[in-house]
C-alpha cells in the first residue's frame, strides 16, 4: 500500500520517529489507525446506545408515560423539588 501523506503529515511522522516514541513510519501508521478504529467503535456504540434510548422514549411515550408542563417554570420547579428530595434522602441515609 502507497499513502501520501503530504508535507505536514509527513513532518510529523518524521518528527515522533526522531523522538524515539516510534521506530518506523508503519508503526505510526499502525498506531493512527488502531486510535481511528478505537474512535469509530465508540462512535457506533454511542449511536446504538442513542438508538436505544430513542426507542425506549417512544415506547414509553406510547404506553402514556410522560408529563405535560404549561411552562418551562413548571418543569424547573419539579426538577429542583426532586433534587431537593433526593439531596434530603440522601443526607438522612447518611445520618444512619
Amino acid at each position: 500500500m502507497n499513502v501520501h501523506l503530504g508535507e505536514t503529515l509527513d513532518k510529523f511522522v518524521a518528527e515522533l520517529i526522531a523522538s524515539g516514541l516510534y521506530q518506523s513510519q508503519s508503526e505510526v501508521i499502525r498506531e493512527g489507525l488502531r486510535l481511528l478504529k478505537e474512535r469509530e467503535d465508540l462512535r457506533k456504540l454511542k449511536l446504538e446506545q442513542l438508538r436505544r434510548d430513542i426507542h425506549l422514549g417512544i415506547d414509553q411515550l406510547s404506553r402514556g408515560e410522560f408529563t405535560t408542563y404549561t411552562s418551562s417554570q413548571d418543569l424547573a420547579q419539579e426538577i429542583k423539588a426532586t433534587g431537593r428530595k433526593k439531596l434530603a434522602d440522601s443526607t438522612e441515609n447518611s445520618k444512619a
